[in-house]
């Protein structure tokens, strides 16, 4: 039998607002949430297995300083509010202990989750979200996975208490949140040696635009460094090749690599649609359409005067994309006219890669593949 995930879920400074000068929200006037904390738990516990559950402490609750019946009141409101937005917690766990008492069901004890602990629960799979390094003190005793509220910065806080290995996340909201959970990264890396070449790949779809480009072919570098800027995603392509006998293996081992290297982020096609995109440099213009539908074609209507532009010889080009398209399981029609042959060739490339950045962009509000066969 399948095991079961849980997130568990501090209160205050989580779901809602802490009170910078009490830490307690003792009154309903005091009753604040976290921006986007509905939408986004709404999103979780319709897209995700896991189960959610509530586990907070209250320091001295039932004292006279913090009676039950405030604690309740403020409580069942926020309860009732969530369910509104469809958000059920299969169970709220309160330690009412004070730091000086040092009980062990005071996070981050977990004298209040031993009924998680037996066994039933996949804890390595499940997360712990607070604003406290505590919570992220009970995922690594929990063995879960943390996730802090929190600024960038507090990353040396982290650091510091030795908790960075379990911490795999500091988010700045619910929306950063639920994009980490719901849709994780999509990155991939590869690495490929022949006799002829040896080429490295990195590949983040949802990245911001970074590149690190080096295949020993200038001109090739060029036109590589428009992928990452004019697509968004972040790419590292290392190639080292046999440039001493001629240009052909670097060129399409690379191509062979980078289609890989984009199959094995995209996954099932989750988020990709079918989009082409015009693009004008000077006076060439450039039209490509692009489909990582899981069928491999190339469309080419692009020819060239020159034999070579720089050190790349023109004949390479669509050898270039028909390697990637058939390495990335994609169709790609490409059509390109010009007088000037680099403006040509570059409006080739930004063109492939505004295409990319159209065809991976996801959709938050979309699981299903855009596909009426279930599955590419």
């Amino acid at each position: 039998m399948e095991k079961k995930k849980a997130i568990f879920l501090d209160r205050d400074g989580t779901l809602i607002v802490e009170p910078p000068d009490t830490h307690q929200v003792d009154s309903l006037d005091k009753l604040e949430f976290l921006p986007g904390v509905f939408r986004n738990l709404h999103l979780i516990a319709s897209r995700l297995e896991h189960e959610l559950v509530m586990v907070t402490n209250q320091d001295g609750l039932g004292k006279a300083a913090y009676p039950e019946e405030t604690f309740r009141l403020v409580q069942s409101k926020m309860v009732k509010a969530f369910k509104n937005e469809g958000v059920c917690f299969k169970d709220v766990l309160v330690d009412r202990s004070v730091a000086s008492e040092n009980k062990p069901t005071r996070k981050p004890g977990t004298g209040l989750l031993t009924g998680y602990m037996k066994g039933d629960y996949d804890l390595g799979g499940s997360f712990v979200i607070g604003d406290r390094l505590t919570d992220i003190e009970l995922a690594r005793n929990l063995g879960a996975m943390g996730i802090l509220i929190g600024e960038p910065s507090r990353k040396e806080e982290v650091e510091r208490s030795g908790l960075e290995d379990h911490c795999v996340m500091i988010a700045q909201s619910w929306d950063d949140i639920a994009s980490f959970l719901v849709f994780p990264p999509r990155e991939a890396t590869l690495s490929r040696q022949t006799e002829e070449t040896d080429i490295f790949a990195r590949l983040n779809l949802d990245g911001t635009g970074r590149g690190d480009i080096s295949t020993g072919l200038g001109f090739l570098d060029h036109m590589l460094e428009q992928i990452p800027v004019h697509s968004g995603c972040d790419l590292t392509l290392k190639a080292k090749g046999d440039l001493h006998r001629d240009e052909h293996h670097t060129i399409e081992d690379a191509a062979i690599v980078l289609g890989e290297v984009f199959r094995k982020a995209l996954g099932e096609g989750g988020g990709t649609e079918r989009y082409g995109f015009v693009l004008p440099m000077d006076e060439a213009l450039c039209t490509a359409a692009l489909d990582f539908g899981g069928r491999a074609w190339l469309e080419w209507d692009a020819g060239f005067k020159r034999e070579k532009i720089g050190d790349v010889p023109t004949e390479m080009f669509p050898h270039f994309f028909r390697s990637f398209c058939q390495h990335a399981r994609c169709n790609l029609h490409i059509e390109a006219k010009g007088e000037n042959e680099h403006h040509k060739a570059e409006s080739i490339f930004k063109c492939f890669a505004r295409a990319i950045k159209l065809a991976v962009k996801r959709d938050n509000l979309q699981k299903r593949l855009p596909t009426t066969k279930g599955r590419f």
